[in-house]
């Protein structure tokens, strides 16, 4: 059974006056420029019920257009949609508070904006304050709150609504690591219990580890509606397209010792298959100094494409005699999901950065060992008998 559908849905927006022509007060209505812009054109899609749908896309590619109508905050210009049961978006998670409120005064007003039931409310505060874990700040007026309170407390209310569809539009893009977590506990549960989820986000990880199905939006138009590690894959082939810049593009200067390349190798024999998640991996580093420079340290940060650091490579203090050379790090299993990484190098001499260059490679990691979440974890396991407790 079908909870959503978008039937050649498009969504079109008048933009007044220029940007490269200042505004004047004397200016006249009927001589302002008009421009069209499409957020969407002509998109379809279904949802089923109980699938999670993700939706990925660079911004301004029309995901929170999308959740826009399919909340009813905007109407299509051309196209049907099709909502079966209640829906409840998650957008701004702590818009609607009122500022003098308190934070319980606050769950109950904000409640009743998200279609809550006072008796509902009541039944669920001890939940929702306990989800929240900011109990000790509940009679404090929101407006003393931390921008992270506000979320917390944003998100544990709609963390407790009951509907049969939810939109989350970025609910995690704020907060700390651990509220994150919790909070992709609780959409992972809701989606067990076989609500229809659409889920936006530029979360990569969370999308495929959350959806059953994700769609790739550009420049309003569905490019790819597949499997959530296809998706990924194409998506992050494309943000990538571009954005690599070589070494000798970004040398301007003579510097005391820079980074001029950077190779990643799989050690194994069968070297054809690339560098595999759950194998080894070499990443060299060559660089030139035109001197002696002492207390040097090199380091490779290694990007997830939405920006967040995945993680970071880096030598011991060292010496660089004059010269080229190369600095190898030698991982023995490669943990990382397969996917596409951007690239940093940075070269440091006794705490001060003496090169830097961003962006200046990509590492392709192709599917190795089998990898449930968002790191393969080598191990090994045995059976331990009681006696032995």
């Amino acid at each position: 059974m079908t909870d959503l559908q978008f039937e050649c849905v498009s969504k079109k927006y008048k933009l007044r006056g220029s940007s490269q022509t200042p505004a004047r007060w004397y200016r006249l209505p009927f001589f302002e420029s008009v421009r069209e812009m499409w957020a969407l054109r002509d998109v379809s899609f279904k949802v089923k019920e109980g699938e999670a749908l993700g939706i990925v896309g660079h911004n301004g590619a029309g995901k929170t257009t999308i959740l826009k109508l399919l909340s009813s905050i905007t109407t299509p210009t051309t196209g049907e949609i099709m909502v079966r049961g209640h829906l409840a978006a998650l957008v701004e998670v702590s818009s609607g508070f009122h500022p003098e409120l308190t934070g319980r005064e606050n769950v109950y007003l904000h409640g009743a904006m998200l279609g809550m039931k006072r008796a509902e409310i009541c039944r669920k505060l001890s939940s929702i304050i306990e989800f929240s874990g900011i109990a000790d700040y509940m009679d404090v007026p929101v407006k003393r709150y931390s921008s992270g309170m506000y979320v917390r407390l944003g998100f544990s209310i709609a963390a407790h609504l009951d509907p049969d569809i939810i939109l989350l539009d970025e609910v995690l893009a704020v907060g700390d690591a651990e509220f994150q977590a919790r909070c992709l506990d609780r959409i992972a549960e809701v989606r067990r219990n076989g609500r229809t989820i659409v889920f936006i986000s530029h979360d990569l990880a969370a999308v495929y580890r959350l959806c059953d199905r994700a769609l790739l939006l550009d420049h309003g138009r569905i490019i790819m509606d597949s499997a959530p590690r296809q998706v990924i894959d194409h998506y992050q082939q494309l943000t990538f397209a571009g954005q690599e810049t070589s070494l000798a593009e970004q040398s301007h200067s003579p510097k005391l010792a820079e980074c001029t390349s950077v190779t990643f190798l799989s050690p194994d024999c069968d070297s054809e298959k690339g560098v595999r998640t759950g194998y080894p991996m070499v990443a060299r580093v060559g660089y030139r100094a035109s001197k002696r420079v002492a207390a040097v340290m090199i380091r490779v940060s290694i990007f997830w494409p939405s920006g967040y650091l995945c993680a970071q490579l880096s030598s011991e203090e060292m010496e660089l005699e004059p010269g080229t050379g190369a600095v190898e790090f030698k991982c023995p299993i490669l943990p990382i999901v397969p996917g596409l990484y951007r690239i940093d190098l940075g070269i440091e001499a006794h705490g001060q950065e003496i090169d830097a260059r961003h962006r200046c490679a990509t590492l392709r990691v192709d599917p190795g060992k089998p990898v449930f979440g968002d790191f393969h974890i080598e191990n090994e396991w045995s059976v331990v008998k009681e006696s032995s407790l």
